[in-house]
């Protein structure tokens, strides 16, 4: 005879275990709420494993390389090839060596409960929680719910796709040999990162884009000068064309890949960098009348639309697919939920509130980590021109300051900040250059700050360093007629 399972009651329910969950989970836990999160793969997620630290983990030893390269003294010592096999080992340390032991002990020691499986809603605040064994443990949420399950690669539908065993951003960042040619299908931030990768790492690079450019979602300029470099360094770009199928005859034999051209290249592998979808369509959203497979609408404190209980956090959302994004709305989700399960009036839903994720809109912050960077927050000029703002964009050549001439000989970069000429604040700030992505966080201030023009002028950049273009992109502004 089989008896039900009681179902096993916490304040907080959460729904992956990635850097996102794991915040969520920890600001409930601290305000004293009992939390749980289930997890069905590693603890720790797709940034520890499979994104932001084994490719920059691989990155690291390219860019330093490649800056050494153009100091003085230094240049001749560093010219031989990468040592593949510490680059390699490097990686495999930062990704923890797929083992999530260190990730699920500090869970366990701030007091959140651990369920491996895969968790799916059963119904209004219920989750049913399948292990790897099949046997199912039943959770129910007093408060809240929060989903959040990240996303996936998506990898189009093309003829002969099954067969081909393309790579996706998992498989390029975790991959133990480098191919010696590889394609990579995309122009955003992973294929040019991976680009960079594997062509230090030896390999032969086609990249195929679709677009006009590289990083479409940053000032054009960014684009242009990674575009350079990564010519510079023998890839070959390909603009404007579209890949109509692929063909891997043998298993351990090259793949074809057919352009819309009718053109075919052939490569040891292919990598699929073209976008990312929610992962929702097992989650058992139809049991709480939503669409499984869909992002999922939330207001600014990640609260899905229409369910006062149920919370998307991270990718989920689709507002702004980056591991440090996510984490912010994870504060501000945890803060929300902790406010309204302990019944505090009322929310600070203001902007810039304590329970408001207005950065999302306002001031996302990213870095490339490409040879040059590109790093770049809140609106383009075209987002601000598009937004109705009355604006000017402000350029200056990164080389053209004393720091970036020491950094590097041979400096190339470009910096650009929009003013919001009504406001007198900054929009956006984009940089492009050699150790620029450590300049950003100044720009993130200001722009979230919505600091006046005028009080930067009085925020004295050291010298001689490369933070002195904000001297000159504010002389450059007054210069023009502010």
């Amino acid at each position: 005879m089989t008896h039900a399972v009681e179902p096993v009651a916490y304040d907080v329910v959460v729904i992956g275990a990635g850097p996102v969950g794991e915040n969520v989970a920890d600001r409930a836990r601290a305000a004293g709420l009992s939390t749980v999160i289930v997890e069905s793969e590693l603890i720790g997620g797709e940034c520890s494993y499979w994104a932001c630290m084994p490719s920059k983990a691989l990155l690291r030893p390219v860019v330093a390389r490649a800056d050494a390269r153009r100091v003085p003294g230094l240049a001749g010592a560093v010219q031989g090839p990468l040592d593949t096999a510490a680059v390699l080992a490097h990686r495999d340390t930062y990704a923890s060596h797929w083992k999530d032991d260190g990730q699920a002990a500090w869970l366990e020691g701030i007091g959140v409960d651990i369920c491996r499986g895969h968790g799916r809603l059963t119904g209004p605040k219920a989750v049913t929680v399948t292990a790897p064994d099949g046997t199912e443990r039943r959770l129910t949420a007093r408060h809240a719910v929060a989903v959040c399950t990240g996303s996936r690669a998506v990898v189009p539908d093309l003829p002969g796709i099954d067969g081909a065993r393309p790579w996706t951003s998992r498989e390029a960042t975790s991959a133990k040999e480098v191919p010696r040619r590889l394609v990579v299908v995309g122009g955003g931030v992973v294929g040019v990162e991976m680009a960079t990768v594997w062509g230090a790492l030896g390999a032969d690079i086609t990249m195929l884009v679709r677009g006009k450019g590289l990083l479409p979602r940053m000032e054009p300029f960014a684009g242009e000068l990674v575009a350079e470099a990564l010519t510079d360094a023998e890839a070959d770009i390909r603009t404007g064309v579209s890949v109509t199928s692929v063909q891997r005859s043998a298993p351990d034999g090259p793949v074809t890949v057919v352009l819309d051209s009718g053109e075919e290249i052939e490569a040891d592998e292919i990598l699929f960098a073209t976008g990312r979808a929610p992962r929702t369509d097992d989650l058992g959203l139809e049991t709480v009348d939503l669409k499984p497979g869909d992002w999922l609408t939330v207001d600014d404190s990640c609260r899905v639309e229409g369910i006062p209980w149920l919370y998307a956090v991270g990718d989920v959302n689709h507002r702004a697919l980056l591991t440090h994004q996510g984490k912010y709305q994870a504060r501000i989700a945890g803060a929300a939920i902790a406010a309204r399960a302990q019944g505090d009036p009322p929310l600070e839903t203001d902007r810039w509130g304590a329970h408001t994720a207005t950065a999302d809109h306002a001031a996302v912050p990213q870095v490339v980590f490409t040879d040059p960077e590109a790093a770049s927050v809140g609106l383009t000029l075209a987002e601000a021109e598009q937004a109705g703002h009355r604006v000017r964009a402000v350029d200056h050549d990164l080389a053209a300051v004393a720091g970036s001439g020491l950094y590097a000989d041979g400096y190339r970069g470009r910096a650009r900040m929009i003013v919001d000429l009504d406001r007198e604040i900054l929009l956006g700030v984009t940089f492009v250059g050699p150790g620029i992505g450590e300049l950003l966080h100044s720009a993130t201030i200001a722009v979230a700050g919505e600091v006046p023009v005028a009080r930067l002028w009085h925020a004295v950049p050291a010298y001689p360093t490369i933070s002195e273009i904000w001297l000159r992109l504010l002389e450059t502004y007054r210069e023009s007629g502010s």
